[in-house]
Parts: structure tokens; sequence; C-alpha cells
């Protein structure tokens, strides 16, 4: 194993060390592993908060920010936050107008932010949860009940985000939010697993000629291995799977080609070009996109392909500023 650590049960903590340093403009609990704006909370304006394992970056913390996450909680690899730390992260940003969790369907995130805000309602904060489940490759996986959370998590955090900055009330945030999730889908394919720190050894064996179609981004098995494709016919099954879940012809749409952490961003525009061209031959129009890594999973060689079904209004809000550490435009 190489990796750029100072050792394996630091990695976490060192990790948000740098985040602090890098960006002037967040603020980090190094208790309890929670990422906040720096300024604090904005009176009467809806919280939002996130989190999940580390090992996905810039998931979640890198959308801290104007137009996105007013918090984030980071667990250990690819382990869930506890409900101590998406409590604290819940008290941080309440400013009067109720808190949402913005929570990606795995067991472990599911019961931990459901114990933080029963905990926090008993501290008089209203919280509301919007589970993110876009996934369409499997109905359940190893840590899953149901379709797993992914890309679409980025799209609810931007969205969601945006109209929480207009200062609107906590159920117009979880309206749009719920919106987002339902108009959005993903698939993953791997071409190698990832390696923890903590393992030292690839999290599962892939022989160099096949890929995993559908693999979670915690390296969870999809629905089949396959002999090795051209990027074409790869992303051809990403594709396929997302129209044949919800039909794109005719609906504007926001795109993601992410980047599960070890593919080039070159190979990444190769396969951003097939799914630009096999979108347009179902009769999709993209009108929003994004190309790179956003939820990653450690170094693992693959991608994503997430399709949200704009409406006007939500094409607004993903136009609305941002300025986040991953993402910014409009400031």
């Amino acid at each position: 194993m190489k990796k750029v650590i100072n050792g394996v049960d630091d990695v976490v903590r060192d990790a948000l060390n740098g985040i602090a340093a890098a960006h002037p403009n967040l603020a980090v609990d190094f208790e309890n592993k929670v990422i906040t704006r720096a300024g604090g909370p904005t009176a009467g304006k809806v919280g939002l908060i996130s989190g999940g394992g580390s090992g996905h970056e810039p998931l979640h913390g890198g959308f801290v920010g104007l137009g996105m996450l007013d918090a984030a909680c980071a667990g250990e690899i690819f382990t869930s936050p506890v409900p101590d730390q998406m409590l604290a992260a819940t008290k941080a940003v309440d400013a009067g107008a109720g808190v949402l969790h913005i929570v990606k369907n795995y067991t472990g995130d599911v019961l931990n932010f459901q114990m933080a805000a029963e905990l926090a309602a008993d501290d008089g904060v209203e919280v509301a949860t919007v589970v993110i489940n876009d996934d369409v490759a499997v109905q359940d996986s190893l840590y899953t009940a149901g379709r797993r959370g992914t890309g679409a998590t980025v799209f609810v955090e931007k969205i969601a985000g945006a109209l929480a900055e207009q200062l609107v009330p906590l159920k117009s945030v979880v309206d749009v939010a719920t919106e987002v999730n339902e108009r959005s889908r993903s698939f993953g394919i791997a071409l190698s697993a990832c390696t923890t720190p903590a393992s030292g050894k690839p999290g599962f064996d892939l022989p160099d000629d096949e890929v995993e179609l559908g693999v979670g981004i915690h390296g969870e098995p999809g629905r089949r291995r396959a002999p090795l494709g051209t990027s074409s016919e790869l992303v051809n099954v990403a594709v396929s799977a997302i129209n044949d879940d919800l039909p794109l012809a005719g609906h504007d749409l926001l795109v993601m080609l992410n980047g599960l952490g070890g593919t080039p961003l070159v190979e990444l525009y190769v396969a951003y070009d097939d799914v630009a061209t096999q979108i347009a031959a179902l009769g999709g129009r993209i009108k929003r996109q994004l190309v790179g890594n956003y939820i990653t999973s450690l170094d693992m060689a693959g991608f994503t392909v997430t399709v949200c079904r704009l409406t006007d209004d939500l094409t607004s809000l993903w136009d609305a500023p941002v300025n986040t550490p991953a993402l910014r435009w409009g400031v």
C-alpha cells in the first residue's frame, strides 16, 4: 500500500487539519469532526447538514459554504459518523428556522442521523430528513435496505442549499430536496477496487480484464461482473440502466459524470462525450453538466453517471451562486 498519510489512525484528523488550513472560510470542530461555515449560522435560515464516512471527498465537507451545506460530519473511513457528531452539527447550524438532514441511504447513516434528530428535537430543534436513494443498480446491498444514495446527494445539497439561502421555511426546503431526489438516478462502474488505509489491500478482487457494473461507493457489488469494454460500451450500460428506470426523452437534464478517485480527468471527458452522445440519441436534452471528482471512493478507478430531470425552477436554483471548496460559480 502506498498512501500519502502520516499514520493509519490519523488520516481523518490530519485531513481535517488540512481542510482548516486550506479553507479559512470554513471552521472545524476537531472534537466532533464537524465542518461548518466560519461565520456561523444566519438568523432565520434553514440549516443544511449532511455527512458520512470519510474517503468520499469532496463529499461532504467540500460542499460546505454559501449556496450549499451549513455543516458536514466526517466519520472514519467508510464509517458513518456517530449521533453525537450529528447532534453537534445540528445545534451548530440551528438559527431558529429548523435544520434539514440530507442522508445517503446507508443503514448506519440513516440510523445515526435519526437518533441525532430525536436528540435535537428533545432540545427544541426542529429537524426534517430527506434520504437520498438514487442508485438504480441494485435494490438492496450489503449496507442498505432499498436503493443506495449516491450522486443525487450533490444535486440535492446544491439545489436545496440555494433555496435555503432565500430564507424560506423548512417545509419548502424539504419539498425541493425531495423533488430533486425523486427526479434523479445514478449508476456506477468500477474498473478497480479501492484500498482503505486500515486494510492495506484492495477491498475486493477484480481481474484486470473485468469491471463491476453497478458498484457502490464503498465497493459493494453491483449487478454483475463483465469484460472490460470501451468507454462507449461501459457508458451505454450506465445510461441504459438510468433511462430504463427514468425515461430521458423529451426532458431537460442535469448530468454529472463523476470520477471515483482513481480515473484521470482525460478519461472522464472521454466518458462524458459518450454520455452526451447517448443521451442525445435517446432524446434527452443536457442543459447543465458536471465532469470531475465529486463523490469518490478513495483510489477506486471508475465512474458514476447521475441524471436529474430539470424544471425551470430547479435550473434556476442550480444556477444560483455557490462558494464551496468543490463547487463555485456566480460569486
